[in-house]
């Protein structure tokens, strides 16, 4: 005769337990084999113990808060008496196994046929254009549509997306060589190699090769779940990042960003050209810096004068040049003003698409968001699985 599982002996209380999900793989707590025992006692008392997957979880009193909210829903619950314990080696070898799927290690999920997954690099030609910025609120923009949103910090020394989302102390949490993105208060998950560093002041110093493989662990060694959409912020340029994102993704899409002046679109095109020799498809460019708005005409009510500090034309020029170059339409998607509230939400961790979305940087950025995600996938870099019929 078989033993009796939990779920069988605790019905209503496994499914309570089961609508509370890990707050870093994001599955429920039952699927992930984390509750190790369950009783409860005549005078309504449950007592149960959940297994961290590691011992210093960050998360831990996320957990235990959500765990006590969802078993004291259960009639007939009077307590709850939560005890935390950790896995074993052999735990948390299942565990990711269960989060591989049964998939080999170091696959990257993107690239595969059947990935539904939009995945937009970011880049741009050369640094200071604002490309990190752009990256960030676009995804918290996103994620405000209520898509599940991953960000891979790809810009391996000047990585800065972490500080931009106010976590830029956070580590990931590791189960087994399987690494946990690192989630945020708004729902976007985050991988940087500045999270992988011992600490944060550490400079990395890596050519060719290590970067590669630093871009392949953050892609095939963390754990992302089922995302929408995959936004990688790219260092500027033409280098060995950019090179090994075509060859290992090749069906990701291109967002360039540039700022207004000659000097920058001209470096801005490479950057799009550089796509394209990957086979990458450059799906449009957002001229950054485009404008500010003069604040002594907006206090004295007078007219809209925009100051065009950096010039002009420079994100017509891009999007002219490509379209062009590869024979299809690169549009403009938008052109994002100067504005200090959007400098200042990043310096301080809270992007301006969150802290004022009614600010005019806000409502472009969430345009280019809209634009993004309500585009049709197109087939360039997807393996359509056709084998050629002989002929008779």
């Amino acid at each position: 005769m078989s033993t009796p599982t939990l779920e069988q002996v605790h019905p209503e209380i496994w499914a309570a337990l089961a609508t509370v999900n890990d707050p870093e793989i994001k599955r429920p707590i039952t699927d992930l084999g984390m509750v190790d025992s369950v009783g409860i006692d005549d005078a309504g008392v449950v007592r149960l113990t959940v297994l961290l997957t590691v011992a210093g979880c960050p998360l831990k009193d996320t957990i235990t808060r959500d765990v006590n909210a969802a078993v004291r829903q259960v009639p007939g619950v009077t307590g709850v008496e939560l005890e935390l314990g950790v896995m074993s080696a052999d735990q948390r070898s299942g565990l990711q196994a269960t989060l591989r799927g049964g998939q080999a290690a170091r696959e990257i999920p993107f690239a595969q046929p059947g990935s539904l997954t939009k995945v937009f690099a970011i880049a741009s030609g050369k640094g200071g254009v604002g490309k990190s910025s752009v990256t960030v609120n676009l995804a918290l923009a996103m994620a405000k549509q209520g898509l599940k949103v991953g960000i891979v910090d790809a810009d391996i020394y000047g990585h800065s997306v972490p500080a931009m989302l106010g976590i830029a102390d956070s580590r990931p949490t590791q189960v087994e060589d399987l690494i946990m993105p690192v989630p945020t208060s708004s729902g976007v998950s985050v991988i940087s190699i500045g999270m992988l560093k011992p600490s944060r002041e550490q400079v990395v110093a890596w050519r060719g090769p290590m970067l590669d493989r630093a871009l392949v662990q953050m892609l095939a060694d963390v754990y992302w779940g089922d995302l929408d959409v995959l936004l990688l912020d790219l260092p500027p340029g033409t280098g060995d990042v950019a090179i090994s994102l075509g060859q290992h993704l090749p069906g990701a899409e291109v967002v360039v960003v540039t700022t207004p002046q000659e000097a920058a679109a001209e470096v801005a095109e490479r950057a799009g050209t550089m796509a394209s020799m990957m086979h990458q498809r450059v799906v449009g460019v957002v001229e950054n810096m485009s404008f500010l708005v003069c604040p002594h005409c907006a206090d004295s009510g007078s007219p809209e004068h925009k100051l065009e500090i950096f010039g002009s034309g420079g994100g017509d020029r891009v999007a002219a040049t490509l379209s062009q170059r590869f024979g299809y339409d690169v549009p403009v998607l938008g052109r994002v003003p100067l504005d200090v509230s959007l400098r200042e939400g990043g310096d301080v961790g809270k992007p301006i698409v969150d802290a004022d979305p009614t600010a005019p940087a806000a409502v472009v950025l969430s345009g280019i968001a809209d634009t993004l995600c309500g585009r049709g996938r197109g087939l360039a870099g997807l393996q359509l699985g056709l084998t050629p019929a002989s002929r008779f």
